[in-house]
């Protein structure tokens, strides 16, 4: 350490202490002359005042000890490079989804709307639309569009939350499972669960209500008679509920993770729902014979409605009716919520757009906007053809590929083009076969000799497929497996 006048260091030997060998690097700066050019009476404050701005001045040129890990943090991150190919193949099977498919063109819409109604409002327009009533007629245009837009996403979803609802307030072991694999994480137990999920389903309820007395406003009055305040507090309440819930749902127990130890029983009985597997089996008249059909065969034809008369009259004049109760006993989800969503699917836009059409005056987007209704309308039969494809899939049904050869583009086109003919012909193929319920669950067969899931209890049964595999299901014993047999399905003799 140098010593100075008044017992002050000088302060390349401070900093030579408290940076070492940096302060090297900087040899540049010179401040040993400038202790030696100030006066020897001047005041030791002034000294001081001077000293400080020296410092000042060198710790502007000495790096940060945490600067470079900083840069390298930062170079690390945009020197990554993201797999393109990847991203390219999980986009293309996110879009192959028919129900991904009707949400992208859902949101292409909303933003192609919502950023004309923008554009609009901030006067970025105002060269294309040079009067004010032009700014106006495209600005109610664009929220009319937005508002029917919204109010059908509403309307396709409110059926499952209700259903939703229902099963909140039943209660049971089924419904437990169903409703932990689509609000808990994981699928897991939460702590308090019930009342969580019913605060989520509550929020989105109030987000469905909201748009529906949004949507009323919207159409109920004009533009220039529309309240300001009812619009606002319901825009506010249908944008403010799904986030809520969205956000409840990651921060309270539902979104984390528990280590719940259950006994075995209760976590076979939680995990028993998710497990069912359904297949086809074939029976002969006395119903003694049940066959597993690994490869079952459509039911006649597409255009043979003759094949069985009373399912196609009910397919065509109860068509709803008929496909939710079909998708139902074949394990596709609930009766009513099938029946609900495919009404509001085929009917709703029609009368949304219509009604939307009522406040605008241009004559050729009134026609515009019914026209798209329509087709709307239409498109909304390709929930039956989503659900045909399901149902090829899950029960290896032979695929039609007529159309571009690709199956699932063809089950598409069936419903587009006869809806009536495919419903009746998935209807008549349920009816050709017994459903079982993973191929344990057998049906009743109202005859003498019946194997039903009571007798799976008390009797030894052979269970045997197509591809000679038996599985022998005793009483009280492991499943175990047994020598190849004849395809049958059949009480043994004791």
């Amino acid at each position: 350490m140098i010593p100075v006048d008044n017992g002050i260091r000088s302060p390349q030997s401070e900093i030579e202490e408290s940076n070492g060998r940096q302060v090297k690097e900087f040899s540049s700066v010179d401040i040993s002359n400038s202790t030696d050019t100030l006066p020897s009476n001047e005041n030791p404050h002034t000294k001081l005042k001077h000293l400080a701005n020296e410092k000042d001045l060198i710790s502007r040129f000495v790096p940060s000890p945490h600067s470079n890990g900083l840069k390298s943090r930062f170079h690390r991150m945009f020197a990554q490079k993201l797999e393109w190919n990847s991203v390219k193949k999980m986009c293309v099977e996110w879009i192959k989804n028919p129900m991904n498919m009707a949400l992208f063109a859902w949101i292409v819409c909303v933003a192609v709307s919502g950023a004309i109604m923008f554009f609009v409002m901030t006067g970025m327009l105002n060269n294309v639309l040079k009067t004010k009533s032009e700014r106006n007629t495209w600005f109610e245009i664009n929220n009319q569009i937005l508002n029917a837009l919204f109010t059908l996403m509403c309307l396709y979803q409110h059926p499952k939350r209700f259903h939703h609802l229902v099963l909140l307030c039943r209660w049971r072991t089924n419904d437990i499972s169903t409703l932990r694999m689509i609000y808990c994480k994981n699928g897991t137990s939460k702590p308090h669960e019930w009342r969580h999920m019913m605060v989520v389903v509550i929020l989105l309820h109030v987000n469905c209500f909201a748009q529906y007395a949004l949507c009323g406003l919207n159409l109920g009055y004009t533009r220039s008679q529309r309240p300001a305040v009812g619009v606002g507090i319901t825009i506010s309440v249908a944008i403010a509920t799904p986030a809520i819930a969205g956000f409840y749902i990651i921060l309270s127990p539902l979104g984390k993770d528990y280590d719940c130890e259950k006994d075995e029983e209760s976590q076979d009985q939680i995990t028993k729902p998710f497990e069912k597997k359904y297949a086809f089996a074939s029976k002969d008249q006395q119903g003694e014979v049940i066959e597993l059909e690994n490869r079952p065969n459509w039911s006649g034809g597409i255009l043979e409605i003759w094949h069985d008369i009373s399912v196609s009259f009910l397919s065509l004049f109860c068509i709803f009716c008929v496909f939710g109760w079909n998708l139902e006993r074949l394990g596709f989800g609930n009766m009513y919520v099938h029946i609900a969503t495919f009404m509001l699917l085929c009917m709703a836009p029609f009368w949304v757009f219509v009604l939307a059409s009522g406040n605008i005056d241009d004559d050729n987007v009134r026609m515009a906007l019914i026209a798209i209704g329509i087709i709307l309308c239409f498109c909304g039969l390709l929930y039956g053809g989503f659900w045909r494809i399901q149902m090829r899939k899950r029960f290896n049904f032979p695929a039609y590929d007529f159309c571009f050869g690709k199956p699932s583009v063809s089950d598409c086109t069936l419903w587009l083009c006869c809806c009536w003919c495919s419903l009746a012909q998935e209807t008549r193929t349920g009816n050709s076969y017994d459903i079982l319920e993973d191929k344990l669950c057998l049906k009743e067969i109202d005859t003498c000799d019946q194997v039903s899931t009571s007798n799976l209890d008390r009797e030894d049964v052979v269970v045997s497929t197509k591809s000679d595999t038996s599985f022998t299901l005793e009483s009280g014993k492991d499943v175990t497996m047994t020598p190849p047999s004849p395809s049958l399905i059949q009480k043994e003799d004791h």
